[in-house]
């Protein structure tokens, strides 16, 4: 007699876990860093013990911190970082910068929505996105006198993450978009 081989999960299956996923990131369990990537864990699963290792752990509530909730980052003549664990309640997010310098750090946002779209300008400033990997961006806006670079690792997309649109225009200005591999660090590190 061999021994019985686990059976490999349905489709069926890997949906609901990736449901289970994206509602807990909506509710502030999981931020988008950590849904991506259990996501990725529920699409390589080769058990169902597998697939149930990543729900196993997930807060019942949502954690500290995640309450914070942003829908415009204005910047003048300023710094403004926004990073660690907050919250997106709708698609939108506006941002805009004069004569200053904006980051928004986007691993650890809390938001279950399919798409996140950032809307702006940036007058003779600087704004800096970073998004996890395995998350597809889209950029547009209009880039005067300006620089923008789009440095995504080459990375497959994880099934069930967030698009992310990026509409900003660039006056003058240095817009920059990349993505980072998951930290083990906390996120309130500097860069």
């Amino acid at each position: 007699m061999g021994i019985p081989v686990p059976a490999r999960p349905s489709d069926g299956d890997r949906e609901r876990v990736a449901e289970l996923l994206q509602q807990a990131c909506g509710e502030g369990r999981l931020t988008l860093e950590e849904f991506s990537v259990r996501v990725g864990a529920v699409w390589s699963a080769e058990s169902e013990s597998e697939l149930a290792l990543v729900t196993r752990d997930i807060a019942p509530t949502p954690v500290v911190g995640s309450a914070r909730t942003v829908e415009k980052i204005v910047t003048v003549f300023s710094q403004t970082k926004r990073r660690g664990r907050w919250r997106l309640r709708s698609r939108r997010l506006g941002t805009y910068t004069v004569f200053g310098s904006t980051k928004i750090d986007l691993r650890d946002v809390a938001t279950a929505e399919d798409v996140i779209e950032i809307n702006g300008c940036c007058v003779f400033g600087e704004l800096k996105i970073i998004v996890p990997q395995g998350v597809e961006v889209e950029v547009t806006g209009v880039v005067a006198l300006s620089s923008q670079e789009t440095r995504l690792a080459a990375v497959p997309r994880l099934p069930g993450t967030p698009e992310i649109r990026v509409r900003v225009t660039t006056w003058f200005s240095n817009l920059e978009i990349r993505s980072r591999p998951p930290s083990l660090e906390p996120a309130i590190q500097d860069d």
